[in-house]
């Protein structure tokens, strides 16, 4: 049975792409637009791996990842970010996200990153 995602980011079109991208490899559960709504379709679609955003309205990223992994630390996270926000990236992996892919999308090494956090 293939692994299941959520995708998080509060752009439409980057929702798309990445759902593209991983719908041919994964089962892509749900999406979410900001890191509140991610916290609530974790506990309805319980995903192998939460691509999430840094940046967004109302609970950006940093705040979602904190808050998933007090409720269950083995969530596997993978955060999105575009170029030039390395420091949130290096806050994000001391928090626990598994890895990170930057917009715009490699293909390559976006699946290269969510199968290495899944383990496959």
């Amino acid at each position: 049975m293939p692994k299941s995602v959520l995708i998080v980011d509060d752009t439409n079109f980057m929702r798309k792409m990445l759902r593209d991208l991983l719908s041919e490899h994964y089962d892509v559960v749900g999406e979410a637009e900001n890191g509140k709504e991610c916290l609530e379709k974790v506990k309805e679609d319980n995903p192998d791996l939460i691509t999430l955003d840094v940046i967004m309205p109302e609970m950006d990223g940093l705040e979602a990842l904190s808050k998933l992994k007090e409720r269950d630390e083995d969530q596997k996270v993978i955060m999105v970010t575009s170029v030039g926000q390395h420091e949130k990236i290096t806050e994000a992996m001391k928090k626990g996200a598994e890895g990170y892919i930057i917009k715009p999308f490699d293909e390559e090494k976006v699946l290269e990153e969510i199968e290495k956090a899944l383990g496959s």
